[in-house]
Order: structure tokens, then sequence, then C-alpha cells
């Protein structure tokens, strides 16, 4: 980004730590003098099935209330965060926010990333995608403002969410001919 901060940055959080520690990263660089003055919002994505965070933010309230994780985002599932309150902390003195994302929201998303950018991300990067989608759709991000999406782990990890949502799985022979046979199969 031609050593400057986003204007917005979307993290997705299950501790909460993460968030805390992306925002200490761009005081650090501005710090040292790698980037200029930080004025970047930070947004929480959680998975709505399991969003203490977002719910503190929404609600303007500092206590992170716990909750029973119900949600295919396995690894954003923490109901009791450690560092809920900081996060919460980072996103008000930020002036960013927070924002959840369906499972539904989640899938399509991973999707849609996988289709455009060629990126299979797991149930985190769709939730964090789906998150920023809504925070530009509502206007709380600007549409042409600088924004980072923090897509954290490889959808390798998290098939199995995608059960029933995707085209078939092809299993083939691990050699150029079988993969050719697929492929004239797939253009009928």
């Amino acid at each position: 980004m031609g050593w400057r901060a986003p204007d917005n940055v979307v993290v997705p959080c299950a501790s909460g730590s993460l968030l805390t520690k992306v925002w200490k990263s761009f005081k650090e660089a501005a710090t040292i003098g790698l980037i200029d003055d930080v004025r970047t919002k930070v947004f929480a994505a959680q998975a709505a099935g399991c969003s203490p965070i977002v719910t503190a933010i929404r609600k303007g309230t500092e206590i992170i209330l716990p909750v029973k994780p119900d949600t295919l985002a396995k690894s954003l599932a923490i109901g009791n965060p450690a560092d809920g309150y900081y996060a919460w902390r980072v996103a008000r003195e930020t002036g960013g926010g927070g924002e959840d994302a369906s499972d539904l929201e989640m899938i399509e998303a991973i999707k849609l990333l996988a289709a455009t950018e060629g990126v299979f991300a797991e149930t985190a990067g769709g939730v964090t995608l789906a998150a920023a989608k809504k925070l530009v759709e509502s206007g709380r991000i600007e549409r042409d403002a600088s924004t980072v999406v923090c897509i954290t782990g490889n959808g390798l990890k998290t098939q199995e969410a995608l059960a029933g949502h995707t085209a078939a799985v092809h299993r083939i022979k691990p050699n150029m001919a079988a993969f050719e046979d697929l492929l004239k199969g797939i253009g009928r």
C-alpha cells in the first residue's frame, strides 16, 4: 500500500487478540517511521452464531457477555473471548465498529472470494469478507476507501462447511491423463 496505513481494516475475532495485535502493528509501524500517521478504523468481524464482541460494540457497552457458540465458523467460536474488552476498546477508539455474518453469508463470501480472487478461505475468512461487505453496504465503510480484509486461513481446513453448497468433488488419480479425462467429461 505504498507504506501507508489503510483507511479501514476488518479483522476476524474469536478471542479478540488478533484485532488488538493488528492495531498495535499499525501504531508501531508509525512510531518507527515506516508509515505516516495512522487513522485506520478497525472493525471486528464475528459469526452471527457467536458474536459477543460485536454485540457489545453495537450496544455501546464494554461488558462482553458470554454466549454459547452456534456456528460453522469453528475457528471463531469462542463464546467468552479473553481479549474481548480490548478488541471492543480498539474498535471504539479508532472510530471503527463491528459486524457479524450468518453461516449462509459466510459460505457465499467464501465462494465469492474463490470465484473472483482465486483464494479459498476458511470459514473465518468468509465471515470477515461477509462482514466487510455488510459494512460497505451500510455506509459504515466508504466504497472508495482503502480497506484491508484479513483472510487468515486456508479453506482446506474447513471444507465440511461447504458441504451441499458447492459442485460435486471429482476424485481422480494423481496423473495428467486422469486430469485430462476429467476435463473432457466436464466439457460435454
